[in-house]
């Protein structure tokens, strides 16, 4: 791993509706892509999708959020698909458990923390090391707007999140003076597999694609953190700033 090949990116936890969005987008921008997941078959036929469609080299490699120990091999792994070191990744695994199943059962619990902050962790930081070292890259992950404030119908996922914007908020302080750019996305409501079922505002929900469209901008444009769609930044100021004594009382 000697260089970074600028115009390449890992999408982590790709087969996801927006991750499946974030990667034609970025293969509409020309660049190379790399989709991981634990599906290599699923991944294999929407990679040769994206190379029809946008005529860019598409690869695939297994990737298992709760395999810590695999990820130590994981980033050499992306750079021999790339021939140098990827120029970027993007962490869109998740996993949102019923909050009620949480509670109750320990091993929803944890894969819940595992998939959305622990795995993120170990993974990010074997590229962010790699990516100070060479001065250059970028890094995001799609955390939540249930993380800016607990609520009661999911706040064992909405810790997990809080966590993982803590987290990118610290990398991106480290990784400031090396010219990697970290970006922390936070959703509202977006119909995906892991919305389903759930009684949504129909007017704040948004589509994958979408979603994809502004988060690929917000990245190539260098952002820190943005909210999809834009306006749960203004919702998410006003709910943090509702008195404790107040919120408690609330069902939101």
């Amino acid at each position: 791993m000697t260089a970074i090949s600028r115009k390449t990116v890992v999408i982590v936890g790709a087969l996801s509706s927006v991750a499946r969005a974030v990667a034609d987008q970025f293969a509409r921008q020309g660049f190379s892509i790399l989709l991981a997941g634990r599906d290599v078959e699923e991944l294999r036929r929407i990679a040769k999708d994206l190379t029809i469609r946008h005529e860019v080299p598409c690869h695939v490699r297994f990737f298992d959020a709760l395999d810590n120990a695999g990820h130590s091999s994981f980033l050499d792994q992306c750079s021999e698909s790339f021939g140098n070191l990827p120029g970027g990744i993007v962490y869109c695994a998740g996993y949102m458990a019923d909050q009620q199943l949480a509670q109750m059962d320990t091993a929803a619990m944890r894969r819940t923390m595992e998939v959305n902050l622990l795995g993120a962790i170990s993974i990010l930081e074997k590229f962010a090391a790699a990516f100070e070292k060479h001065g250059s890259g970028f890094i995001a992950a799609i955390s939540s707007v249930a993380g800016e404030r607990g609520r009661k119908s999911n706040y064992i996922y909405g810790a997990a999140k809080a966590g993982l914007t803590a987290y990118l908020s610290g990398l991106r302080n480290r990784l400031y003076t090396a010219n990697v750019q970290v970006t922390t996305i936070l959703p509202g409501f977006i119909d995906t597999a892991m919305t389903f079922g759930l009684p949504l505002p129909g007017p704040l929900v948004a589509s994958p694609e979408g979603a994809g469209k502004v988060i690929v901008k917000a990245i190539l444009r260098g952002a820190n953190t943005i909210y999809v769609p834009f306006f749960w930044r203004w919702i998410m100021l006003i709910i943090r700033n509702i008195p404790e004594w107040q919120f408690k009382k609330m069902s939101i």
